[in-house]
């Protein structure tokens, strides 16, 4: 064929930096695999739309960790699977147990839709939440490249990749020794990383017959606090955010039987009843306590009831999230391959990586009630007497409140996953056919820590209730050393829960040609792929013992088997087009069987223009966790309203500014797979020598898509959910049953663009690039009969689907020197509306959040012998992320949005490389 430049783009389907193709396009007439396709050819012919990252690239962006370079993916979703994101107790798809991982999503469709391989092989979920690949298990500094896979339903590596498939494909190989050392530190301060690598190998498969490698890589991330950066602010009100929460340092006393307040009370010339009050706010000195403030009641009032706001103080806890917080990483691998015959290989990898990641949450909310037993005594040294403000006050009784427990401290985790896979391969050629086998163990355990923030229920409400301990500490005030050490005397540490994944692979596959047809030979590929998975969840404790605690109810061992069988055709129908035909069988031990087929074409009616296209089916069966994890209680924040109750009960507390509702989730044995139908069709076109563009346009329909449905969802539903509201025979809400569930279903649409340009200017060379990603649709129904909702460019709790993202690229390089400008564009969105979308926002209140571009740029000299320097500036122009006014509940954030943007601000990294031998 006479492709040259536009055979790469077929073969790799895509480009992202100006050492794409080239550098991953395989030596004339070798025969490669492609992601995709269990068929090896000559590696300019394809079918399916491939991106490929090298790391060389990755390195010259300054991208330190697997999570960073999954977010620089156009066709990555934007939601909440990174660290920061998934530092939240609340939340659409909070599973309160994958503290420091971090997920891929690719085209939003959460990570179980997103299979996640290393060298074509799969590896173990994450220990705890065993939804999906840990990113921070992948060992970044030993990775070759890395291939995207967007056309999702796999035949070839599993059906249950509908969003798509993330290939790391491991450097193999190598001979000599390599050590590199980089830092990142940013200019506003906090957030600091340090990575150091070796790479060392000897032997040659050619000459010696073997090859053995190992390559150690360790990282460290800083802490960053939300005070270090300006831009985390959820005090706005002009703009329509403000901390909806009574949760204050200084307390808000709180109504009831048998307290002060009475069961309400009442203002001079005032018939309302309210609920709570705090001097501060009688005076208008809320601000006086740092991070308090005047509760905006007019902002929430149809969120959270007025009964509870008017004369209450708020706190921005959200301006208190740690936006990133400290990891410690190291990732080993080691490979030996061995050359058995000339055309036969063996090949062991070892592969370990542990990860320790410190989760610091805000400090919790505390309830001081009757049914607690935590009362502020009568006679206690820091009784509030509010008789001032409230005639009908009785100082004869003790005082309810809400308290967020500062001086408890903030809620901090240290989770530590260890992954390990230890694989056997054999590979090699009979002639004109291939084979591949191998037989794997992968294991991924998480164990977690409390280390502080944390209470046993039953001894902080006793020592609560002496009144030694004060909730009303003022400017300048602290506890005393008798609290301090009654606080201390209550806390919880150590070891809390623990969980763990394995994977028992085997696997093999054949391909090569069966006969020519006169277009050319007919290829096939036939392939099996047997596995045990097994998951466990248990806690070191009691979690009912420790106050608000995290994680799931206990899951003891469960597994399951699952037999694969594929084939795969690659037939050249005539001299321009050919076809890929797979299928695949799945057969789940617990779930059941499922066969889905895939089929491709390329179209090449001439040498600078390219047709493809796509259609499969998916299949995704629910995991251990969405099956079978135990029932677990919990409450939500804030003074909720039962939409129902309180229409006939109005202004009644118990129905319309609920004091704090349980609510129950868990697994849900009845839950269906997820199937979809998806397809793409595009077309690659060189028009110049050095100048080619790739357009696909995917589409992907779910049906059963398996989400976790929130309380919120559920109440906010009632009239279609209401047998998942449970009542006590008053009508008042016992509590309300959440969990997974079968959603409806999704229907997603969008267009991939990638160009690509290059040449020369004298002795220098030149090459740009954009990969893009335009998302025309995504219709979603929460539930069976709803309605499909567009989400393209809303606020949205899970995802936030953006209508356009790209990163673009330009390089430059000439002789030892290089350099690289890479700008990266999220396109903005219809911002969340404050009060539930309810009355007017205030007037200074915009509804769009402004898209967001920022600017890296390196430079790398080689003229030192064996050395390579690289500096670099990520975000050059030091971009604060948009402002958004959403509420911090259900998504982290305070005045921006980490789904979007890094909080980093200006970095400045730079790295050394030396190669000794």
């Amino acid at each position: 064929m006479k492709l040259k430049k536009l055979a790469q783009l077929v073969a790799l389907m895509g480009v992202v930096g100006p050492v794409m193709a080239q550098e991953a396009a395989a030596p004339a007439l070798q025969r490669v695999e492609v992601t995709g396709s269990s068929i090896k050819r000559v590696a300019k012919e394809g079918a399916l739309p491939v991106q490929v990252i090298t790391f060389d690239q990755i390195e010259k962006q300054g991208i330190t960790s697997t999570e960073q370079l999954v977010r620089t993916l156009s066709a990555n979703g934007t939601g909440a699977d990174n660290m920061t994101s998934g530092n939240n107790v609340f939340g659409a798809d909070a599973d309160r147990v994958s503290g420091g991982a971090s997920f891929a999503s690719l085209r939003g469709l959460g990570p179980s839709s997103t299979l996640v391989l290393l060298n074509g092989r799969r590896i173990a979920t994450h220990g705890a939440s065993g939804k999906s690949v840990d990113l921070n298990s992948i060992p970044l500094g030993a990775i070759s490249r890395v291939e995207i896979l967007k056309d999702g339903a796999s035949a070839i590596y599993g059906t249950d990749a509908i969003g798509g498939v993330i290939n790391f494909i491991l450097k193999t190989n190598y001979s000599g020794v390599e050590a590199s050392v980089s830092t990142n530190d940013t200019q506003a301060g906090g957030g600091a990383t340090r990575r150091a690598s070796l790479l060392a190998g000897t032997g040659s498969l050619e000459s010696d017959r073997y090859n053995i490698m190992a390559s150690l890589t360790v990282d460290k991330a800083e802490r960053l606090n939300g005070s270090d950066r300006s831009f985390v602010n959820g005090f706005q009100p002009g703009r329509g955010l403000s901390p909806d929460t009574t949760g204050t340092p200084f307390a808000n006393q709180m109504a009831g039987t048998g307290t002060a307040l009475g069961t309400s009370f009442q203002l001079p010339g005032d018939a309302t009843k309210y609920l709570q009050a705090n001097p501060l706010s009688f005076q208008g000195k809320c601000d006086t306590v740092a991070g308090m403030s005047q509760y905006q009641t007019e902002l929430w009032k149809d969120v959270t009831s007025p009964l509870r706001t008017r004369y209450s103080c708020a706190y921005d806890y959200g301006a208190d999230y740690v936006l990133q917080f400290p990891v410690e990483r190291a990732n080993l691998l080691s490979r030996g391959t061995f050359q058995l015959a000339p055309d036969h290989r063996m090949f062991v990898e070892v592969l370990g990586s542990r990860t320790k990641a410190t989760a610091i949450l805000t400090p919790m909310q505390v309830q001081a009630t009757v049914a607690n037993k935590n009362l502020y005594p009568v006679g206690g040294a820091y009784y509030q007497d509010l008789s001032a403000y409230i005639p009908t006050f009785d100082k004869t009784k003790p005082i309810s409140y809400k308290w967020r427990a500062n001086d408890v401290g903030n809620r901090t985790q240290e989770n530590t996953t260890d992954n390990a896979r230890v694989l056997v391969g054999f590979e090699g050629n009979f002639g004109k056919w291939d084979y591949k086998a191998g037989i794997s163990r992968a294991e991924s355990s998480t164990k977690t820590k409390l280390t502080d923030g944390y209470s046993y229920t039953d001894k902080l409400y006793a020592a609560l209730a002496t009144g030694i301990i004060n909730p009303w500490v003022g400017a300048g005030q602290s506890q005393t050393e008798a609290a301090k050490q009654l606080i201390e005397s209550t806390k919880f540490r150590g070891d809390f829960q623990h969980g763990k994944t394995t994977l028992t692979q085997i696997d093999g596959s054949v391909s090569g040609e069966l006969f020519q047809l006169p277009a050319g030979a007919l290829a096939m590929a036939a392939g099996f792929d047997l596995r045990r998975e097994g998951y466990s969840f248990g806690q070191d404790v009691d979690a009912i013992q420790i106050l608000l605690a995290p994680g799931n109810a206990a899951l003891k061992d469960a597994s399951r088997t699952v037999k694969a069988v594929y084939a795969e055709l690659l037939v050249p129908v005539t001299k321009d087009l050919e076809m890929q035909l797979a299928i695949r069988r799945d057969d789940y031990s617990l779930v059941g069987a499922t066969t889905n087929p895939k089929v491709a074409f390329r179209y090449q009616p001439a040498d600078f223009l390219l047709f493809r296209g796509s259609a499969s089916k998916g299949f995704l069966a629910p995991s251990f966790q969405q099956l079978y994890s135990g029932s677990l209680s919990q409450e939500l924040p804030n003074g909720v309203v039962d939409q129902e109750g309180c229409a006939k009960h109005p202004g009644v507390p118990e129905y319309c500014a609920i004091d704090h509702l349980d609510y129950k989730t868990g697994g849900n044995t009845n839950l269906k797979p997820e199937t979809s139908k998806q397809g793409s069709v595009g077309f690659v076109i060189e028009p110049f020598k050095g100048y080619s563009a790739s357009f696909d346009y995917w589409a992907i329909n779910t049906k059963d898509r398996i989400l976790n449905r929130t309380p919120q969802i559920v109440l906010a539903n009632y009239q279609a959910l209401n047998q998942y509201i449970h009542r006590n025979p008053d009508g008042t809400i016992e509590y309300v049953q959440a969990g997974w569930i079968n959603a409806a279903g999704s229907r997603v649409r969008g267009l991939d663009v990638g160009l690509r340009g290059e040449g020369k200017i004298q002795d220098a060379k030149w090459t740009a690039t954009l990969d893009g990603t335009y998302m025309d649709s995504f219709k979603f129904a929460e539930y069976q009969g709803q309605e499909y909702q567009e989400l393209v460019g809303k606020f949205y709790t899970r995802d936030l689907y953006l209508r356009w993202k790209h990163n673009a690229s330009f390089g430059v390089s000439r002789g030892d020197w290089s350099g690289l400008l890479i700008q990266s564009f999220s396109s903005g969105y219809k911002d969340q509306v404050p009060n539930g979308g309810k009355g007017t926002p205030p007037p200074g209140f915009k509804p769009d959040v402004s898209s967001y571009t920022t600017y890296n740029l390196s430079g790398t000299y080689t003229g030192f012998k064996d050395t390579t320097i690289t500096v670099g500036i990520q975000n050059l122009f030091d971009r604060d992320p948009p402002f958004t006014a959403h509420n911090v509940d259900e998504v982290v954030g305070a005045g921006w949005d980490p789904r979007v943007a890094d909080p980093r601000g200006r970095s400045l990294s730079f790295q050394l490389k030396y190669k000794f031998m």
